[in-house]
């Protein structure tokens, strides 16, 4: 369409005149000898085209140059000055196109002009139609407009006037709503009035009701009525009526307390004629009274109608009772409900023997013997529990009542004992003995409770008393205390580095020292005595305490080692390798014991500090993981005490078997003779103060040592004298084939079968010299094969040239001789120290 818009534009212009013209003129064979004017030009143009025809007639084509300059003056006209540069290039270059340089093709123009005339009006009407097409849906958009304004504004006026005439039905109304709302406040009131004298008429009845059933001893009726009264009380209870609450309590309270006291009392008689409490052991299981089936009717009837009141008993109890201090538990332990009032009734003869021997001034209340109160509240649940399987717990189970008789005592006999073992702690912290003591029979009193008398689990004891701040701190300051004072004691004892059991060979494998075995029986107790705990936290309180005792047991121990490390042959000193041996292997013991690793879990589970404070991700993932234990870092020290103490002991062995051995050393071993001369081989007489030196060290490490240190002491001497007899012996002197030979026999004969009484093959821990031997007594010929093709490859090896040859390599060869460990190199060394060989 662009190109249709500059067309016409350049025919509406100057060039519609020049085209014009030249179609008029189409027999001229020049159409341009005609004058033509340019506008803004004065001259005309025939003069120029007639000698520019004159000079090209025989041409019949006109060239690009000669119509370029006509066109660049149309160009120029007034006609498109109003044009810009890019479309002025373009109605250019559509005229060199459609025109060209030949003046033929200018009969054309005229069917040109009428193609862009066409062109044109199509256009022309193509934006008539759809500028017609337009406005009818523009105008019935703006009429859809119009009316929905027009009925907005009919809506808006129509609100105004309903909201007018609402505005003064309400001003109408309104007083009209405050005598409505006046009324609806007095029937409201009158209502609260009437449920208040409702309320107040049932409680009087109710009371009335427990009254009269009381006066014909209808006491179902009467624990009914006063069971309703302790649901209304429980329906009330968030009521801001506090007069008619206090009013329902009290008259709740005062018919309970009658109908309690009542049953209580005749329960009382009917436990007296049963001979209830037992105090003692029955000489025979409940011997059966004259009237035992009446009273055992009476029984369950009272057990039975008790249990009916402990619904109203407990709301009673929650309200009027706050727990004693005895109560207040630092170990979260489940809510216990609170005791059946037959239990209750049953407790009382109990209560008033345990406070009268136990309270005051009594000879039997004395704070150094905790012992009698627990003891006799122990005898007393072994003694009630015949009475209370057989008598009571088949009237609660009729009852359906999920009650234990025994169980139930239990409690209530520990709830005085809790009471009293917590007043006498907070008086006892001042005094290490007596709270030592207190703590001993505590614990000793929880294990037969838990134990003897299937006290449940789940149900507190005592132990949660000693979880108090206070008591805790004190617990473990004493215990650290005593520990200390016992280690200096077994430390400084006669007999401290001699085991108990030298005597006894089959349980001393371990040969630990006294000391040692008094200082993990410690342990093991303060392990006793903290396992039963509830509390995780406490438990790991002791754990590192246990700790720190292990690291202050052993450096005294590196203290006294330093003392006696002079002498490390010493019996004490090997006591003392004895005793750090013995203390590890008892920790990695405990590393898998359940309970350690039941703390291990807790101390990640609760990141205690004191345990895994210091510890990075890796070590607490390898704690979680069980794949290290709580003990790791004490056994690491204490594994370098014992390999520092090992490492000592074998180089005071050594510097003995050193100096015995220097004439060894020094042996002319290329003069010996050659085995054929001799009629039997023996021992070389240098080589006797060293073997007898070896013999007497293994008797005596193996007499002093346990099992597992002397298994690494031989190992680590036979390592040395290994490296010893090979630097001193074989590299330091030149051998004939007679002293190969002898050092042979000295070695395999002698040496090797020391070390045979505690191994099946000793050789192999004598891998330098066992080798050494096999070379130095290789025959000449072997040799001499084997010497070369040992120099042939590190030639061959230099020159990169072994691979490619069939010989089989030296370490083979080494191999099918029995030497793996020495590398060519030192065979050739070897080979160098033998002092035959032929042409020598």
């Amino acid at each position: 369409m662009l190109t249709y818009i500059h067309l016409l534009h350049f025919a509406a212009c100057g060039g519609r005149l020049f085209l014009k013209q030249a179609l008029s003129h189409k027999t001229s064979a020049f159409p341009f000898t005609r004058i033509t004017f340019v506008a803004g030009s004065s001259l005309p143009v025939r003069a120029k085209m007639a000698a520019y025809a004159a000079e090209e007639r025989p041409s019949e084509n006109l060239s690009k140059e000669s119509l370029n300059p006509v066109l660049t003056d149309t160009l120029d006209n007034g006609c498109f000055s109003d044009l810009s540069d890019e479309l002025r290039d373009y109605v250019v270059g559509f005229i060199e196109t459609e025109v060209g340089s030949n003046v033929k093709s200018l009969k054309n123009v005229g069917s040109l002009l009428e193609k862009l005339k066409d062109d044109n009006r199509i256009l022309e009407e193509q934006v008539l139609t759809v500028s017609s097409s337009v406005p009818p849906q523009v105008s019935a958009a703006l009429s859809a407009a119009e009316d929905a304004r027009s009925s907005l504004e009919e809506l808006l006026k129509r609100e105004k006037v309903i909201s007018t005439k609402l505005q003064q039905h309400l001003q109408s109304s309104h007083p009209w709503m405050d005598t409505f709302g006046q009324k609806l406040s007095q029937v409201e009131t009158v209502e609260r009035h009437m449920k208040y004298l409702r309320c107040l008429q049932h409680i009087e009845e109710l009371s009335a009701v427990v009254q009269q059933c009381l006066m014909t001893s209808s006491v179902w009726e009467a624990i009914r009525a006063v069971e309703s009264m302790a649901v209304m009380d429980a329906g009330l209870s968030q009521s801001k009526c506090f007069h008619l609450r206090d009013f329902l309590r009290e008259t709740l309270q005062f018919w309970h307390k009658i109908i309690k006291d009542r049953l209580t009392g005749d329960l009382e008689k009917v436990l007296t004629q049963l001979h209830w409490p037992i105090i003692s052991p029955p000489i025979q299981s409940l011997t059966p009274t004259a009237n035992g089936q009446e009273l055992a009717s009476q029984l369950e009837l009272l057990v039975t109608q008790l249990l009916a009141l402990q619904t109203s008993d407990d709301l009673i109890s929650q309200r009027t009772s706050p727990p004693s201090k005895a109560e207040v538990q630092p170990v979260a332990f489940p809510q216990a409900p609170p005791l059946c009032l037959p239990i209750q009734t049953m407790l009382q003869p109990l209560s008033k023997r345990f406070r009268y021997h136990f309270y005051g001034n009594r000879q039997t209340n004395t704070p150094s013997k905790p012992e009698w109160y627990l003891t006799q509240v122990l005898m007393w649940i072994g003694n009630s529990t015949p009475f209370m399987e057989e008598k009571i717990q088949p009237i609660l189970d009729r009852a359906n009542a999920n009650i234990n008789a025994r169980v139930e005592l239990c409690r209530g006999l520990l709830s005085l004992v809790q009471e009293k073992v917590a007043g006498d702690a907070s008086r006892l912290l001042y005094d290490d003995t007596l709270f030592c003591h207190l703590v001993e029979e505590v614990l000793q009193f929880e294990k037969e409770l838990r134990s003897n008398h299937s006290y449940p689990a789940v149900l507190p004891g005592l132990l949660h008393l000693l979880l108090d701040d206070a008591v805790l701190q004190k617990w473990l300051t004493v215990e650290k205390k005593m520990a200390v004072e016992k280690m200096d004691a077994m430390l400084s004892a006669e007999g401290a580095w001699s085991s108990q059991y030298k005597d006894i060979r089959d349980m001393d494998e371990l040969k630990s020292p006294d000391c040692a075995e008094t200082f993990m029986t410690l342990l093991q107790v303060i392990t006793d005595r903290y396992r039963e705990l509830p509390c995780p936290s406490a438990q790991l309180k002791f754990l590192e305490l246990q700790k720190d005792l292990v690291d202050d047991f052993r450096i005294r121990l590196t203290q006294v080692m330093k003392e006696s490390s002079r002498c490390p042959l010493s019996p004490r000193y090997c006591a003392i390798l004895n005793a750090v041996n013995y203390i590890s292997t008892i920790l990695t013991d405990w590393g898998d014991n359940v309970f350690f690793l039941q703390l291990q879990q807790a101390a990640v589970s609760l990141s205690d500090e004191a345990v895994v404070g210091g510890l990075g991700v890796m070590e607490m993932g390898r704690l979680a993981s069980l794949e290290s234990s709580l003990f790791e870092g004490l056994l690491a020290l204490l594994d370098r005490l014992r390999g520092d103490m090992m490492g000592r002991l074998l180089d005071g062995i050594m510097r003995d078997i050193t100096e015995k051995a220097k004439a060894y050393c020094q042996d002319r071993w290329f003069s010996h003779p050659s085995q054929h001369d001799l009629s039997a081989m023996s021992l070389s007489s240098s080589a006797c103060p060293m073997m007898l030196c070896i013999r007497d060290s293994l008797l005596n490490l193996h007499q002093v040592l346990s099992l597992s240190l002397f298994q690494l002491a031989w190992q680590g001497l036979a390592e040395r004298l290994d490296s010893f007899l090979y630097q001193e012996v074989v590299l330091s002197n030149h051998f004939s084939d007679g002293g190969a030979a002898q050092l042979q026999f000295d070695m395999t004969r002698n040496l090797f079968p020391l070390f045979g009484h505690y191994c099946k093959r000793p050789e192999n821990f004598f891998k330098h010299v066992k080798e050494a031997c096999i070379i130095l007594c290789l025959n000449v010929g072997s040799a001499i094969l084997l010497r070369d093709l040992i120099k042939e490859s590190s030639s061959a090896e230099d020159t990169r040239d072994w691979a490619g040859r069939d010989d089989p390599s030296p370490q083979s060869a080494l191999n099918e001789l029995g030497v793996y460990y020495l590398a060519p190199c030192d065979v050739l060394i070897l080979f160098n120290l033998r002092a035959s060989w032929p042409g020598q």
